[in-house]
């Protein structure tokens, strides 16, 4: 037997997600791949345009650990570089569309990306970015995507438009296999909602397990219908983007989105499938009834339970997921038991907004005491780090092994968010380990206490933060927008209809109505943004009522 325990060339191929498109090409060849505008692709066409996309990738002399970053929405020429890119052996690097100039250079600089496609909406921000960065850095070469417009190359200094790319390389190229499970494919940047944005890289192994693991959780079957709803940059729609091609699903591709236009979409191409943070159900929740079930997995921030019960009775089948930049996608998820549609739908609301229990191909999670790493009481009250073991876990932050060693030790991954265990063995988030407001020494969850306020008719969104309080160190501090239709609410009154759902010392003291609450374009908002307001409005009066 022991002789049998080593690998042989036949069965250590490495696992790659790439291999997906392939597949899809034989068996869904004249099954539509991408819908957008007017246009449709088949999967034979699409597999064909990513194999002569990644020949003309190669002939620039890009292959092996070079970075080739994207800077476009969701649009088919960016679901097809997410293919291209790394068939022709480099790594693929989306950026966040709606970053300003000075930290896309700050991640072009980071990354020391070869090559660069750029949406035609999109080149006046590279063009200010490339310009921020050092005159001695090599600046990549530029690549324009165009949209059923003409530009002149030579004007921004585009070394080739992204049709052109496509029409000159070769349909039967030999696209680059890794040589490794650990190979990179990806890197992506953390949103910077905490902290200043890091470099995420990804291998073959990892998002080849995760991308798998998030159909099973979630249940896809072949041929779905998704709808595009989540940005492709974030995370690769949470490793989605490969994920639809080993089912051989119809993608949706939109390039910007409000409720009117989703609604419109869901019922023109019988939508089944569709992604987004907590703020698409919020945009969806005051819609009209649909005519078929839509399924929807949404993660980031817990979902309030209030929202959770509008969109569900429009006909949404919502499933709340958790993961990471860091994971690459969705590893833990609420799996759904059949006797909890017996409950009352206010405990069915509240159920789901849990996260869940570990996908199937995770190895472990847990939640710890951070300073001893020792697992906390299965109670749902008894707060801890929530820590991740598995395959899809990130090989490093680039450039930043004092990061990277500060969250992956002792055979875990410390991910920084504080969650209880329930005795059931599922996982609820209370907060961002920055986000807890300590208040008179009691640990108070700001997730709470926006569930409190997004029940309020009149609210539409909602953020806690603390603010600097001289007798508590700090109290909460509650940001709102107000739905049109809704009213005009006092802060007085918002501070007693939490009076009565929450403990005194959770109640905002304080309640400042904005338009808007800041937000990054994965819809989480930005409660480092809120927290300096809140500093800025110094200390809390009153605050010892």
């Amino acid at each position: 037997m022991e002789a049998l325990k080593k690998p042989n060339c036949a069965n250590s191929s490495p696992l790659t997600p790439l291999g997906f498109i392939e597949r899809a090409a034989t068996v869904y060849a004249d099954s539509p791949s991408l819908v957008y505008n007017h246009h449709t692709y088949t999967w034979s066409v699409t597999f064909r345009r990513c194999l002569q996309l990644a020949s003309s990738i190669s002939r620039l002399a890009i292959g092996k650990n070079d970075v080739v970053s994207v800077l476009a929405p969701n649009i088919p020429a960016t679901y097809e570089l997410h293919f291209a890119v790394p068939m022709a052996g480099a790594i693929i690097n989306t950026i966040n569309t709606r970053l300003d100039a000075r930290t896309v250079s700050v991640l072009l600089r980071h990354s020391e990306s070869k090559l660069v496609f750029v949406d035609h909406q999109l080149t006046g921000l590279v063009h200010e970015a490339l310009s921020l960065l050092p005159d001695q850095f090599s600046r990549p070469k530029l690549v324009i995507i165009e949209d059923d417009e003409s530009v002149s190359l030579d004007k921004f200094k585009f070394i080739d438009s992204y049709e052109a790319m496509v029409e000159a390389g070769d349909p039967g190229f030999n696209w680059v296999r890794p040589e490794s499970d650990w190979d990179p494919l990806t890197l992506n940047y953390t949103s910077g909602t905490t902290s200043a944005p890091k470099g995420v890289v990804h291998s073959h192994r990892g998002t080849f397990m995760v991308a798998l693991d998030s159909l099973v959780e979630w249940g896809v079957p072949k041929q779905p219908v998704c709808l595009w709803t989540l940005p492709m940059f974030h995370a690769n729609g949470w490793s989605y983007v490969w994920g639809m091609a080993a089912v051989g699903a119809t993608n949706i591709c939109l390039r910007k989105f409000d409720a009117s236009v989703i609604y419109s979409v869901i019922r023109t191409h019988h939508v089944t499938h569709m992604c987004g943070a907590p703020v698409v159900l919020n945009m969806l929740s005051n819609g009209e009834t649909l005519s078929h079930t839509v399924r929807i997995m949404t993660a980031g921030a817990p979902p309030p339970a209030a929202i959770l019960l509008r969109t569900e009775a429009l006909g949404f089948d919502v499933t709340h997921a958790y993961g990471l930049t860091e994971t690459g996608g969705l590893v833990v998820a609420c799996s759904w038991k059949k006797e909890w549609n017996r409950l009352p739908v206010t405990e069915r609301a509240r159920l789901k907004a849990r996260q869940g229990v570990r996908t199937i191909a995770m190895t472990a999670v847990d939640v710890v005491d951070p300073e001893s790493g020792v697992s906390v009481t299965r109670d749902g009250l008894t707060q801890g780090e929530i820590v991740l073991r598995g395959a899809c876990i990130m090989l490093g932050y680039l450039k930043d092994p004092e990061s990277t060693a500060k969250c992956i030790k002792n055979g875990w991954f410390y991910t920084g968010d504080v969650g209880v265990m329930h005795s059931d063995g599922y996982l609820e988030i209370k907060d961002r380990s920055k986000d807890v407001i300590i208040s008179g020494g009691e640990n108070l969850s700001s997730v709470e206490v926006e569930s409190v306020l997004y029940l309020h008719p009149a609210v539409n969104e909602a953020a806690v933060v603390g603010r600097p309080d001289e007798f508590w160190g700090e109290t909460p501090c509650a940001f709102v927008s107000l739905k049109d239709d809704g009213g005009k609410p006092t802060a007085e009154e918002i501070m007693q209809f939490c009076k009565g759902k929450l403990p005194g010392y959770m109640v905002p003291k304080t309640v400042v109505f904005r338009e808007e609450l800041p937000k990054t374009s994965t819809g989480k908002i930005q409660k480092y943004a809120l927290r300096e307001d809140a500093k800025n409005m110094g200390f809390a009066v009153n605050s010892r009522i």
